[in-house]
């Protein structure tokens, strides 16, 4: 019996350490683009495509759409954590050699109810990509039970920080 291969990877992201992300914009038929996410380089492919990278460590979102003549056939968001070298990942479209997911949503309804958690973090003053890794988990985990996730507030971030500094 052949076992298939597992999702999670052990290799080194790139020469430099970095993941990479295709983006592409076609108007009305592909977008993929960065919704929140401090991208370390961005380099224009043509007019139509760009490839964005990330340091190990970083927090990104990616929403990836797609049409046809009649209408939205895909749409999701992820939202990931890049990689450094040696850490597990699971692969994933578009994205170089792949990266922890910290949350995974299709369906525009769905997709839509995140991109409302992440304007909500904007607005409580946190930065998206510093919020918790853990409350990215918690929105996909209350998304998919059909529940309301709850906000990130500025305590929960001071929380978080406090946290963070004592495990490091």
């Amino acid at each position: 019996m052949t076992v298939p291969p597992s999702p999670m990877r052990h290799r080194q992201p790139s020469d430099d350490g970095m993941t990479r992300v295709e983006l592409t914009w076609i108007e009305k038929r592909i977008e993929h683009w960065i919704r929140f996410g401090r991208v370390a380089v961005d380099e224009i492919v043509d007019r139509r495509r760009r490839i964005v990278q990330f340091r190990p460590g970083a927090i990104f979102a990616f929403v990836r759409w797609a049409a046809n003549d009649y209408g939205t056939v895909s749409s999701r968001i992820d939202i990931v954590r890049a990689v450094g070298a040696n850490e597990p990942f699971t692969t994933l479209p578009f994205v170089r050699p792949g990266g922890d997911i910290l949350l995974k949503i299709e369906g525009w309804p769905k997709v839509s109810q995140v991109l409302a958690a992440i304007d909500a973090t904007e607005a409580a003053g946190v930065d998206p990509c510093d919020a918790a890794p853990d409350h990215w988990r918690h929105v996909a985990n209350r998304i998919a039970a059909g529940q309301q996730p709850r906000p990130y507030t500025i305590e929960r971030h001071r929380a978080w920080l406090k946290r963070r500094e004592i495990e490091g």
